[in-house]
Parts: C-alpha cells; structure tokens; sequence
C-alpha cells in the first residue's frame, strides 16, 4: 500500500522524489516524506501529513538541494498518522530508512534496541530497521554488510530503502514479501515500489526478487541474492505509455479507465482465441497436460477479485461440469483445506501483490492441489511468478483505487479459462464453445455500445444525491455482479450499500426497503428473468424506487417508482461483463454529485500488501 522512491544522481533529485510519489499516490496513504543528502553533506528531511501537494509546497518553501534521497508514502499500521509516524525515519541524524510492509517482531526489536540506549520517536516498526542498523553499523562498517545483517533479524514483510550520510554514494534496498524495481539511466539510477513512480526518468527495469538485496550507485548496480551470493536480474523494458499515468481529457483515473474497458479487453483476447476455440497454450506450456486432469477448481481472492471469482463458478459449474470453490483468501488461508483429487488452486489479483492471496497460494503449494494458477495483471508481480501457470490479463497499470478494467479483463481471463478448461476434459461441446469464442470476439464493441450510455446513467445518478443506503439485487451469476456494484457505490459514494439474491428478499432485506433504499437491479434476458420480475414487485408494493438496468429484449417497462435502463442484448455467457458497466458509471456520478474523493477513497488502498 505505501510507496517508495529513490534517486541516486548528478542532477538535484527532490523533484523527482516528488513525482514519483505523486505517480504512486493511487496506492493509498495518509503520509508522506522525502531525505536528501543535501549539498552542505547534511542529512536533511521533511515530511507532512495528507497528500503529496502538502509535502511539495513545504519543500518549495525550505527546498532540500542533494544528489541523493528516498521519499515515501505512508499507509498507517503501527501508530496514528502523524508527522512523528511519517517516513523517512532517522538514526542518530545520519542513517535513512523507508519501508513497506509489516515487520512481526518489531515489539521484541524494540525493547532490545531500547536497553542499548536507542530513544524511539514513534510508534512505528519502521524506527526499529533504522536503529538495528544504525547498531549493527558498529560491528559492519560497511553499510551493506550491515544490512545484510539487518534482514536476518527482520521477521514480516518488507521493502527497504536506505541511505547514509557517512556514505553517501549509494542506495541500499532489501526485498522480502514487498516489490522494489530499481529503473536503470545514464549516470544516474533509481529505486520505487512500482515502475510507474519512475516512467518519467527511465523505461528500463530491474525487479528485485524474493530476499534480494541491491547496493544502486549513480553508474554502477551489484545485487546479492537471499543466500548472499552475487546475481544477475534481467533488465525490463517497460512498454506501458507514460500516457497510463496521466488522466489525459478525463476529470478523474477511475472515468478514463472505466472507458478503457473495450480496449484493454481486446488486449486480454489477443492471441489467445482460435477460430472456434481458446488457445490453451497461453495459459503456459504445461497447460494442456495439467488441465486434463482437472476434476476440481479452488479459486482464492480479496475484493473485487473475489467477485469475479464468484462469477466463474457459475460458468465452470455450467459448462464444463467442473465443481468450483470460491473464497475470501483471508478466511481460507487460516483453516485447514481438505483438497479433493486433481484440485486447480486458482489466485486472482490486480496487483499480485495482495499480502492475503499470496498467502493462500504458499501455503497451498504443500497442500496436495494438481497446480496453481495465477490470474494477474501484473506479470512481474510475487503472485506470477509463484504459481505453476499464468493468465496475464493486460488491463495496464489502474489508478483509480475502485477497481475497474482490472475486474472485467479479469472476468474475460476466467471465461477463457472456462472454455479451456472445458475443452481440455472434454466436458465441453464445441458447438457451446464456438459460440462463447465468437461472442467474445465481439465483446469490446458490446462494450462501446454501454459505454455509450454515460449521459443516461448520469442523469439516473440524480436519484442517489440525497440517499444514504442502496440495496444490489440480481439472481445467478448476476448476483456477484450486484455485489461488485454495491462495493463500488460504498468505496467511493459512502453510500451504505448491500447486495442480495434477488430470491432472498423475503428472507430479510425486503424489511428495509421504503422510499428512501433505492434497489439496483441487474435484469439479463435469461431463463431467471420472469423469477426476477416477481422480485421486482416485491419491492414495488413496499414503495421502493426501482432501478432496472435490463436486456432490450426483455421488454420492461418505465412505470410509477421504476426507471428501466435498457441495455444492449447480450450472449448470456457476456452478461455478467457487460452488466459491470453501468453499475460502474453509476457509482463514479454518485460519487461526483457527492464531492467525494473518487480516486482515492477515504481509509482504501489500492495494493493491499499487508494483512
């Protein structure tokens, strides 16, 4: 969730600093902070708390001149958000840290540190790296060495930087459990939690791998691996456009990536469609051999993940006969999992990062499944490249906190998976396939054509400006699309929001519902549909204003408390994508009538990277 920056350089480096925060603000954090080696051979820093901006003007005011510095934004986890609690965290005026991540035994780091006379200035965890290695110092004098030391004792999770003002020609990082990426130039070298901070300064990359630890100097790069032996990484040319990282004639991240959706959607097919089949293939090498012998399918996820997850079940169950699981990788990581024979562990993430998920996937590796499989929009990401196979889904880095283009690219890699699946047991008609491959050939235009409804949907925001709570009803594999809608509207409207099976009405929430709970409803033309409409009346005869977002072939009508949004008609197995859209467009003018923060939702962070 936090991120880090830094700069090793010829050139003034605190611009820098705070640009790459600034391309990393999506991230989530209520603090920020910049130290510089400054021109005067000072270790100097400044941090605030709120946004970057704040931080920025402080420094326009009291500048911070260096070639050398590391910047952090802060997503409180030990202590309040406080300037205190802020990173970069010092030792003794002359050693610098920024951290992602948890460290578990920081308590017990703590009280040792403190016996040997360390005065602690906040709450965090943080503050104990800096001292232990500001201790350690004193038996390895070299800063490296010291921090090599360091990591043995650090029991969590955590991406470091550090710097020293006694040796100040250079850069320190570790990676254990949280990504660093160190961006290669010319005379010149860089250090952040993601690619994105740096795209402005360099396209080449580095990825620090699990327990590596890098020393990054203005011309040269040395990088030990976990066991302390000197490794080689591959560089990286990154390929997204600087483009990705800027709203372009889009007033928020959340509406531009929102209409990305056809485009990045034709990514996520490309070369992985045959004339009548999906290409098993682009799931690995080892795909067709490993998906024959699936008989059982455990998909684990967190958030918007794990809806998309719940959609899938209903098409593996369906078309390839296949049982399917589907769990919140927080609860499933904790219990003791009976794996059926020929059991596929699935993972599901935006960032492949999500600290819960990659959990689950470790501890699934000694747990008997056939194999894992990552669906991950990341494809340098911890998830990727710890699992046996890998879906890429290619939406490209998203911003907007509320997640958008990674959810529906994440549902177009499940239904593939689906048809693969299918076809790989033989459980599947190819009839049934043939159909489904050239529906989704035709998916990004259906796309367009709700997208199209923008203006529409915007004037049925209206109904919600003075609302407090909202009910999400749909039946089938509708039903996660209502709870991905409920979710949007609460992350970034406040909106008290909940979604139900339509069928579950008079089992409770039929009791809230009045004038004041506008009820959403998602109405595809399909064999649930007349069910639905007696649902529908339900809530009608209890004075409930209805919103139908519903197939133009289902022939619902406008009527006294119903406002029916028709939607373009659509192959069933496409429902569940494309009705995601107008319950996105929907929630984003909510939030826009509301003045809430739409990017950056208040408490949220984009990458969960910690429990």
């Amino acid at each position: 969730m936090c991120g880090i920056v830094g700069a090793i350089a010829e050139r003034q480096i605190s611009a820098i600093l705070i640009e790459g925060l600034k391309r990393l603000e999506y991230r989530g954090y209520d603090s920020a902070g910049v130290a510089v080696f400054t021109d005067n051979q000072q270790l100097q820093r400044c941090r605030r708390i709120g946004k970057v901006a704040e931080l920025e003007q402080a420094l326009t005011a009291a500048p911070l001149v260096g070639r050398l510095g590391i910047a952090h934004t802060r997503w409180a986890t030990h202590g309040a958000p406080t300037e205190a609690n802020a990173h970069p965290h010092f030792s003794a005026n002359d050693l610098a840290v920024v951290h992602n991540g948890i460290i578990e035994n920081h308590e017990e780091l703590r009280a040792r540190l403190q016996g040997l006379g360390y005065v602690f200035s906040s709450q965090t965890d943080t503050e104990t790296i800096v001292h232990l290695l500001h201790h350690l110092q004193k038996t390895h004098a070299d800063l490296g060495d010291a921090l090599k030391a360091a990591v043995q004792q650090l029991h969590g999770a955590y991406g470091l930087a550090v710097i020293s003002a006694k040796q100040p020609d250079r850069i320190l990082a570790a990676r254990s459990g949280s990504p660093l990426v160190i961006g290669l130039g010319i005379g010149e070298n860089f250090l952040a939690s993601d690619p994105l901070a740096l795209r402005q300064v360099t396209d080449r990359f580095i990825y620090l791998e699990e327990g590596d630890i890098a020393e990054i100097r203005r011309d040269s790069l040395q990088i030990w691996d976990q066991a302390g032996q000197p490794v080689q990484r591959e560089t990286v040319h990154y390929k997204e456009s600087a483009e990705a990282a800027e709203k372009g004639a889009y007033r928020h991240f959340m509406l531009k990536e929102i209409h990305e959706q056809p485009k990045v959607v034709q990514r996520t097919l490309e070369d992985r469609l045959a004339a009548d089949h999906v290409l098993i293939q682009a799931f690995g090498p080892q795909a067709a051999e490993l998906f024959s012998q699936v008989r059982n399918v455990q998909i684990v996820a967190c958030g918007t993940s794990y809806h998309a997850g719940m959609v899938a079940r209903y098409w593996l169950e369906s078309l390839t006969g296949i049982p399917c699981q589907v769990e919140v990788a927080s609860e499933f990581r904790y219990r003791k999992v009976a794996v059926q024979p020929g059991s596929l562990f699935v993972s599901i993430s935006q960032s492949g990062e999500t600290a819960d998920t990659l959990a689950a996937l470790r501890n699934a590796k000694d747990s008997g499944y056939l194999a894992s499989l990552a669906i991950c929009n990341v494809g340098t990401s911890s998830l990727v490249r710890e699992s046996d196979l890998t879906l890429l889904t290619r939406a490209g880095p998203e911003i907007g906190v509320a997640s958008t283009k990674a959810f529906t690219t994440q549902l177009v890699g499940l239904l593939l998976l689906t048809l693969a699946l299918g076809r790989a047991r033989g459980t599947l008609d190819a009839a049934v396939e043939a159909q489904a491959v050239q529906a989704l050939r035709g998916l990004p235009n259906l796309l367009e054509q709700a997208l199209g409804m923008d203006r529409q949907i915007e004037k049925v925001a209206e109904l919600f400006a003075e609302k407090h709570h909202t009910l999400f009803l749909g039946r089938g594999e509708q039903y996660p699309v209502a709870m991905e809608g409920a979710l949007k509207l609460k992350e970034i409207s406040y909106i008290h929001a909940e979604a139900y099976p339509a069928g579950e009405l008079k089992h409770g929430p039929l009791a809230l519902v009045d004038s004041d709970m506008p009820v959403v409803t998602v109405a595809p033309n399909n064999e649930l549909l007349e069910k639905l409409k007696s649902n529908l009346q339900e809530v009608r005869a209890r004075g409930g204003q209805l919103i139908v977002f519903a197939d133009e072939e289902a022939r619902m009508e406008n009527g006294e408390g119903t406002l029916v949004v028709n939607m373009p008609h659509a192959h069933e197995l496409l429902a569940p994508i494309l009705y995601t859209l107008p319950l996105q467009l929907l929630s984003y003018h909510v939030a826009v009538l509301k003045g809430t923060d739409v990017d950056q939702p208040r408490n949220l962070a984009k990458s969960v990277t910690v429990e």
